[in-house]
């Protein structure tokens, strides 16, 4: 009789700010940290939600326009442009996203379309239905 490896589930926190609290370009480089640590996190802001996982990977999502930025790939912070002052923010979008049961699909302004399946969908999901209220 073998033994087989136990498989646990994926783990990811969530993070709450208050407004004092609130930098967009602060919680960018929080969680390309985390994806550099290939930690699964969870953070929202507003109508915003960030996430990094256990790939290394990180997002930025506007839940109200479905809008996406990668912030990170496989550890490695990727470029963006991001200008943030005391009073307002600006975000160079580059994708839109969806989530199709367990797939989170980014979508680039070439119509390229990958499906990327592993990612925390449940807490990104809580997470987007907290922003869009």
């Amino acid at each position: 009789m073998s033994k087989k490896a136990r498989k646990w589930p994926i783990q990811s926190k969530a993070r709450y700010l208050s407004a004092q609290e609130a930098s967009v370009t602060g919680e960018v480089s929080y969680i390309q940290r985390l994806a550099l640590q290939r930690d699964a996190r969870v953070v929202t802001l507003g109508s915003l939600v960030f996430f990094s996982t256990q790939s290394g990977d990180a997002w930025l999502l506007d839940t109200e326009d479905g809008l996406a930025l990668k912030l990170a790939e496989d550890g490695d912070p990727l470029p963006n442009r991001i200008i943030e002052t005391t009073e307002r923010f600006m975000i160079e979008w580059n994708m839109d996203y969806q989530i199709e049961d367990s797939a989170f699909i980014s979508l680039d302004a070439t119509g390229s379309r990958r499906v990327i399946v592993g990612y925390p969908i449940a807490e990104i999901r809580k997470a987007i239905e907290r922003g869009q209220r």
